[in-house]
C-alpha cells in the first residue's frame, strides 16, 4: 500500500474519531460509559494524528519518523488503561474512579519515559522502522506489550461477557463488540509475529474498532440490549413494565406500558423517566412517592408498591418498584404497572350494592320498629283512655253528691280512692310508654349513626324485652331470660347495634317454629373467661347443613323470597366491627339452634 493510501486512510480515521468524540460529548445526560469511551477516542486520535503528521511532514522536515512516534505513544501507552475503564463502565451501571486505579498509570508513564529516552539506552527500540519487518525491539518493549495486552484482554472480557450475558451471543450488539475487539488484536499479533506490515495499520485498526463500539453504544443502545424473541414475548404480557438505570434514564420497556399511558408510537429509551414521560399522567404526590421508592429500593433491595390513578382518566394501577442487582452491582430498577381498573370498579360496585342492601335492611328495621311502637303503645294508650273515662265518671258522681245529705264522708273517701287508683294506673302506663319511647329513640339512632357508649346488661335486656314484646306476644312465644352473670356488668360499644343483632336472632327463632304457638326461646347471659356470652336458643326446625356451611360467609336465607339473608351476615359484621367479638352457632335439624354472641369484657 502506498504512502498516499495511508495518508488518506489516517485522515479519514482522524475525522471519524473527531465526529464520534463530538457526538459522545454532546450526548444528553452522559454516563460513565460515555466519558470512558471519550478517553478511548482521544487516545486513538492522538495515535492517528501523530501517524498522519509523520506521513505528511517527516520527509519535508527531514525528521526521523521515530520522533513522531514519541507523540503517538502518548495515545498508545494510555489506550489500554482507557480501554479497561471503558470495559468496566460498560459492564456496570456506574463507574467510580478510585485512588487505586492510579496504579494502572505507572507502567504507561514509565513506557513513555523509556520511549522518549530511547536514544540513550535503546530499551524500547534497538532499530526503529515504520515497517515491522525492519524493526528490532528492545527488552522493555515486551514488558510494555505484555502489560498492554493484559489490560486489553481484561477489558475485552468485561465487554464480551456483559454483552453476551445480556443480549445473547448472536445479537447485533454482540457481533459488533466481538468484531470490533478482534480487528486490532489480530493486527497487533501479526506485527509481533513478524508478519510484514506498517505501523500505520495499528491506529487504523483501532479506529475501525471504535466505530463498531460507537455503533453498539449510540445506535443499538447497549443499555437496552434485549433479544428480539424475548422482546416479542414481553410485549404481549398484560402487565406493563419499564426499566431505568441509576440516573432514571429509560433502558427498556414493553408495548403494554406504552398502551397504558397512551404513547403507542413513542420511543422512550434514553429519555428521563420523570420528565415528560409519566409526569403528565401521574399527579405530583404519587410521582414524588414513586421517586422516593426508587431511591429506597436501590439502597435496601426491597420491593415497594403503591396504588395510583391516572390524571384525567378513570384508570387505576398497582405499581411495584424493584431494583435488580448482580454481584452487588445495580443493573437497573424495574417498575411494574398492573392495571387494576376493572378490580377497583368492581369493588366500588360491590360497595355501592352493599350500601344499598344495608340501607334496605335499615329501612326494614325501621318498619319493624314503627310497627313495634304502634303495638307497644296501643295498649297503654287505650288503658289511659279508659282511665280518663273512669275518672270523668267519678268527677260527675262527685259533682252530683255535693250538697246531698245522703252522701256520707265514707262515700267521699270511696270516690277519692277510686280516682287515686285510676291516676296510679295512668302513671304506670305513662312510665311504660316513656320506657318504650326511650328504647325506640335509642334504637332509631343506629339507623343513621353508630354511637359508642357504656351500658350494663340490665339495660340491654330491658330494651330487648320492650322491642320484642309485641312480636313475641303475637306469635304466642315466651322469652325466658337467664341471667347467669351480674346484671350490672358493663360493656362498651353501640348498644343499639347489639340490641338489633339480638332482636334479629330472636325473630329468626320465632320463625323457626313455623307458626307453632306456646313455645319457648331462651336468652342466656353468661361469662366465659374474659368474654360475655349472650346466647339465643330455640327448639325449632334447625338449619339445613348446606345453610350451616355458608352462614356468615355470604348472604343466605331459608325464608325464600321473604328473606334477604342480610340479617345474620350483617349481625356477624356488626359484632366483629363494633365489639371486636364473634358469633358462633350450633344447630341440629328438627331439634333447634343456638347462636352465641361472644363479646370481650373491656378493662
Amino acid at each position: 500500500m502506498t504512502q498516499d493510501f495511508y495518508t488518506v486512510a489516517l485522515s479519514i480515521c482522524s475525522l471519524l474519531l473527531a465526529i464520534i468524540l463530538v457526538i459522545v460529548i454532546n450526548s444528553k445526560r452522559k454516563k460513565s460509559v460515555h466519558i470512558t469511551f471519550s478517553f478511548v477516542i482521544l487516545c486513538l486520535m492522538i495515535c492517528c494524528i501523530g501517524q498522519l503528521a509523520s506521513l505528511v511532514f517527516a520527509d519535508d522536515w527531514h525528521l526521523d519518523p521515530v520522533y513522531f512516534d514519541y507523540f503517538v505513544y502518548i495515545g498508545t501507552c494510555f489506550l489500554p488503561v482507557a480501554f479497561l475503564f471503558f470495559g468496566i463502565s460498560f459492564s456496570r451501571s456506574r463507574f467510580r474512579f478510585k485512588k487505586k486505579y492510579l496504579l494502572l498509570f505507572i507502567v504507561p508513564i514509565i513506557s513513555l519515559l523509556v520511549i522518549w529516552t530511547n536514544d540513550f539506552h535503546h530499551l524500547f527500540y534497538v532499530v526503529y522502522n515504520v515497517y515491522t519487518a525492519g524493526t528490532t525491539f528492545g527488552p522493555y518493549f515486551y514488558v510494555h506489550s505484555a502489560y498492554s495486552y493484559v489490560l486489553l484482554f481484561i477489558a475485552l472480557f468485561y465487554l464480551i461477557r456483559y454483552t453476551i450475558k445480556n443480549s445473547g451471543f448472536f445479537s447485533k450488539q454482540s457481533v459488533l463488540i466481538l468484531t470490533g475487539s478482534m480487528i486490532p488484536i489480530a493486527i497487533n499479533f501479526a506485527g509481533v509475529l513478524g508478519i510484514p506490515m506498517t505501523i500505520y495499520l495499528t491506529p487504523i485498526s483501532f479506529t475501525v474498532s471504535a466505530l463498531f463500539f460507537a455503533l453498539a453504544i449510540l445506535k443499538f443502545k447497549f443499555l437496552s440490549i434485549t433479544p428480539i424473541a424475548l422482546q416479542n414475548i414481553v410485549d404481549k404480557i398484560s402487565d406493563g413494565y419499564i426499566v431505568i438505570d441509576d440516573e432514571d434514564i429509560v433502558t427498556d420497556y414493553n408495548k403494554t406500558f406504552l398502551t397504558f399511558i397512551g404513547m403507542e408510537n413513542s420511543t422512550l429509551r434514553g429519555r428521563y423517566l420523570f420528565g415528560d414521560i409519566i409526569s403528565k399522567y401521574i399527579d405530583k404526590k404519587d410521582l414524588t412517592l414513586i421517586k422516593d421508592y426508587v431511591i429506597q429500593s436501590r439502597t435496601n433491595n426491597k420491593t415497594y408498591s403503591l396504588q395510583i390513578k391516572l390524571i384525567n382518566d378513570e384508570k387505576y394501577f398497582n405499581i411495584e418498584i424493584t431494583s435488580m442487582f448482580s454481584d452487588n452491582l445495580l443493573l437497573g430498577t424495574l417498575i411494574l404497572f398492573k392495571d387494576t381498573t376493572q378490580h377497583i370498579l368492581d369493588l366500588k360496585q360491590i360497595q355501592d350494592n352493599q350500601s344499598l342492601l344495608m340501607e334496605r335492611e335499615r329501612l326494614a328495621s325501621l318498619g319493624q320498629l314503627i310497627g313495634g311502637i304502634a303495638h307497644n303503645l296501643k295498649t297503654p294508650i287505650m288503658s289511659i283512655s279508659g282511665a280518663a273515662e273512669g275518672i270523668t265518671d267519678l268527677i260527675n258522681e262527685y259533682n252530683e253528691s255535693i250538697g246531698d245529705p245522703e252522701v256520707t264522708f265514707e262515700d267521699h273517701h270511696a270516690i277519692a280512692k277510686d280516682m287515686f287508683d285510676w291516676v296510679t294506673k295512668i302513671k304506670s302506663y305513662t312510665e311504660y310508654m316513656s320506657d318504650v319511647i326511650t328504647a325506640v329513640k335509642g334504637q332509631a339512632v343506629t339507623l343513621s349513626e353508630n354511637v359508642t357508649t357504656s351500658f350494663d346488661l340490665d339495660e340491654l335486656v330491658k330494651r330487648v324485652n320492650i322491642l320484642m314484646k309485641h312480636e313475641l306476644k303475637n306469635a304466642l312465644i315466651t322469652l325466658n331470660v337467664k341471667m347467669n352473670i351480674d346484671k350490672s356488668t358493663t360493656l362498651n360499644g353501640d348498644i343499639t347495634s347489639l340490641v338489633q343483632v339480638i332482636n334479629n336472632m330472636i325473630s329468626n327463632s320465632i320463625q323457626s317454629y313455623n307458626g307453632e304457638p306456646n313455645r319457648n326461646i331462651d336468652l342466656i347471659l353468661d361469662k366465659n373467661g374474659n368474654n360475655i356470652v349472650i346466647s339465643v336458643k330455640d327448639y325449632g326446625c334447625g338449619l339445613p347443613e348446606e345453610v350451616q356451611n355458608k352462614l356468615f360467609k355470604e348472604m343466605i336465607t331459608t325464608k325464600g323470597k321473604n328473606g334477604t339473608g342480610l340479617g345474620l351476615f350483617m349481625s356477624y359484621s356488626t359484632i366483629r366491627a363494633h365489639f371486636n367479638g364473634d358469633i358462633t352457632f350450633q344447630s341440629e335439624v328438627g331439634k333447634g339452634t343456638i347462636f352465641n354472641i361472644i363479646i370481650p369484657i373491656s378493662h
